[in-house]
């Protein structure tokens, strides 16, 4: 994958020391009026001019007829417009000096072609003055560290957002608007916030690319409907990961609708939805399903504590909130391990009433002596092994007499602790719930939630102390755009270090016979053409041929059913093959994403792929750690380790074919459209794999 410098094109958006606003209004309730209220209710303390040619002041602010009597050179111009006017406005702001212009305006792209053509033809008159543009038809942008809002969202009516850990990414603006207040409500301050619309010139991709290398944020949110510039998105996100900032996700669109058909199993399991499923995982992306979801992980990760294993400690006053949180704690993969021997003594000896493996209920009468429960919250910690606790306390901390001390005990408890995460499931009016906070716990009132997001930690814990090997990609020839047989993909794909069984092609049914002679009974027999892609829809393979005269005759019954079926096809020949030995049947296929590239397929092969759909993608080339991510993440992993007596498979011989596959696919990225090796039988544990079929689909639309 090519690096792309982090953009410095943002920091005048993000940080400008002065702001024009072309089209000003007076009223502050009017689009036009709304930033020029905003900017001076956040106390911007740089200059403001506001450009209208009907006014001598705009909101009290003294006002300019035309960009060009501006006394300075602003860093940024929000451009408060109708459509029409907008070009001639980028044309002015590229003649006084400006660095980037911010375009509210709707009617381009998004209303058809017409607009389309209107929104390149200001792009490319941007670009070729060297103005920045955001949008058209954002809500702006804001910093609220130096009250830049230069947006006219309506989420900001009531209360303007203060600083804070959390930069947030959206393509939509009313999604970016909600989210920011829900934000806001839940006590995560916002550093910086954009919105990018129409997408003209800054993209999701940069703007997640330059948030990812800023110092003064922790985590990111993001919206994202879909991706222009796939290379840059996924360096967006390795950036974030190696920076150790959480890239918290809404990706919408999960419809396969419009994805694109194909003969191949690969192509018809690869929909755009699950390409964007392997790009979060191959870059530890956690993908929210919900706004409150995002929201949750969000809050999380702003305490800056990520778990380093999924061992969770659990303490309740209640043997079915235990329970309760035990089961969602096996729902999202984190281990309630039993408390070690020794720390449950000692618990006991502490409380004797209590129940002490994990979950430890310590029962109500644990609130008797905050002393015990602090010194109990410290042995299990000290000496349970659990990176993150959860604590269940229900309305005690709303209990006016209860609420002081139970934070003080759980705060004793954990003093020793600062790299563990504490999550409270409790009941409080917002300055109670406000008071735990501020100790250092998370707090929430759904314990199922408070599971979900330290699961979430987990998650982006073991994204940033990856170290992945990087694969080796050399130069190679084109392949051209030439359909290939079978004999000719496999030779193709041996080359690249793809292991096939010794295999032959016979032009003759005495050949066919001298080859299985050769190889050794029982054979398979396949017809060869580079035209006929699904051998087995027209009978044109044979299994289990015992002896040579099976073997002529098949061939002769083979040659027959292809010209019957398909008169059309240029027939090579029939192709003698051993049978081979059994294994667990896999599947590995290429595809060509038109935005991120080729992408490689894995799963459980065989002829029922398409029915059970238990594949996984990553994107090519990746190296071996993600390759046996890969492995370990499909459903049907168990079947690799040996079920019902039979032996392990050789998972290692597998991981180093999906290597070499995304190896092969990132090399001939410009000519390969579809490969597919189905199956692709792991032999036990030293024996190795070997791959039955093969398909490459050259493309067919290269100039």
């Amino acid at each position: 994958m090519k690096h792309v410098t982090p953009s410095a094109g943002l920091d005048a958006l993000f940080r400008p020391s002065s702001v024009a606003i072309l089209g000003a209004s007076d009223d502050p309730t009017r689009i036009s009026g709304r930033p020029l209220r905003y900017l001076l209710e956040g106390g911007f303390k740089g200059g403001i001019f506001p450009v209208n040619p009907n006014r001598e002041t705009v909101q009290g602010v003294k006002a300019y007829k035309s960009l060009a009597d501006v006394p300075a050179v602003p860093d940024v111009a929000l451009l408060a417009v109708p459509a029409s006017l907008t070009e001639q406005a980028v044309r002015d702001c590229i003649a006084k000096g400006i660095k980037g212009a911010v375009i509210f305006s709707a009617g381009y792209a998004e209303s058809g072609e017409e607009g389309l053509e209107v929104q390149k033809r200001i792009a490319d008159i941007a670009r070729a003055g060297g103005l920045r543009l955001l949008g058209p038809n954002c809500l702006g942008i804001f910093n609220p560290q130096i009250g830049f809002f230069g947006t006219f969202t309506q989420s900001l009516d009531r209360e303007m957002p203060g600083p804070g850990p959390l930069g947030i990414i959206s393509q939509s603006g009313a999604y970016g608007s909600h989210i920011a207040y829900l934000a806001r409500k839940r006590g995560i301050g916002i550093n910086y916030w954009i919105t990018t619309g129409n997408e003209a010139d800054i993209d999701v991709a940069e703007s997640l690319e330059w948030m990812a290398v800023q110092p003064d944020i922790k985590v990111i949110m993001a919206y994202v409907e879909g991706v222009r510039d796939g290379p840059r998105f996924r360096n967006a996100l390795e950036l974030a990961r190696r920076n150790r900032k959480p890239v918290v996700m809404m990706k919408v669109g999960r419809s396969e609708i419009g994805a694109k058909a194909a003969s191949s199993h690969t192509a018809s399991l690869a929909g755009a939805d699950a390409i964007y499923d392997a790009v979060f995982a191959q870059y530890g992306v956690h993908r929210a399903t919900t706004t409150e979801e995002q929201i949750d992980v969000a809050y999380a990760c702003a305490r800056g504590v990520f778990p380093k294993s999924n061992k969770l400690g659990v303490v309740t006053l209640s043997g079915g909130a235990g329970v309760l949180i035990s089961d969602a704690a096996e729902r999202y993969g984190l281990d309630v391990a039993p408390m070690p021997a020794t720390a449950q003594k000692k618990l006991k000896d502490l409380l004797p009433f209590a129940s002490v493996e994990n979950p430890v209920d310590t029962t109500a009468q644990a609130l008797n002596d905050m002393n015990l429960l602090a010194r109990n919250i410290e042995v299990i910690l000290d000496e349970g092994g659990y990176d993150a606790v959860i604590g269940f306390f229900s309305s005690v901390p709303n209990t006016r007499t209860l609420s002081g001390p139970l934070r003080d005990a759980i705060a004793k408890g954990c003093s020793r602790f600062p790299d563990r995460l504490i999550a409270l499931s409790m009941i409080g009016d917002p300055e109670v719930v406000a008071a735990y906070e501020a100790s250092g716990f998370l707090v929430f009132e759904d314990s199922d939630r408070a599971v979900a997001a330290l699961a979430a930690l987990v998650g982006f814990s073991a994204a940033f102390d990856r170290s992945d090997d990087a694969p080796s990609i050399q130069p190679a020839a084109s392949i051209g755009t030439e359909a290939l047989s079978e004999s000719a993909a496999k030779a193709l794909l041996g080359a690249a270090g793809i292991p096939f069984l010794d295999e032959r092609v016979a032009a003759s049914a005495a050949q066919a016979g001298a080859d299985a002679d050769a190889i050794g009974y029982p054979v398979v027999l396949k017809i060869v053409s580079p035209d006929i892609e699904h051998k087995t829809e027209i009978g044109g393979v044979m299994v289990g041929v015992a002896d040579r005269a099976g073997v002529e005759a098949g061939f002769e019954t083979l040659m027959a059913r292809a010209a019957e079926h398909r008169p059309d096809a240029r027939i090579e020949g029939v192709l003698i093959a051993p049978m081979a030995r059994k294994g667990v049947e896999t599947i590995i296929g290429v595809s060509r994403d038109p935005v991120f590239g080729p992408v490689v397929m894995f799963g459980i092969g065989g002829v029922h792929v398409e029915v059970l759909k238990d594949v996984v993608f990553r994107l090519a080339p990746f190296g071996r750690a993600e390759a046996v991510r890969m492995i370990d993440s499909i459903r049907g992993r168990a079947l690799l380790s040996g079920v019902r007596g039979s032996a392990p498979a050789d998972v290692d011989a597998l991981a180093d074919v999906l290597v070499r596959i995304s190896e092969f696919a990132a090399a001939h990225h410009d000519d390969i459209e579809t490969i597919d090796l189905n199956p692709v039988v792991v032999l036990a544990v030293g024996e190795g794999v070997v791959a039955l079929d093969a398909l490459v689909v050259p493309r067919r639309d290269l100039n």
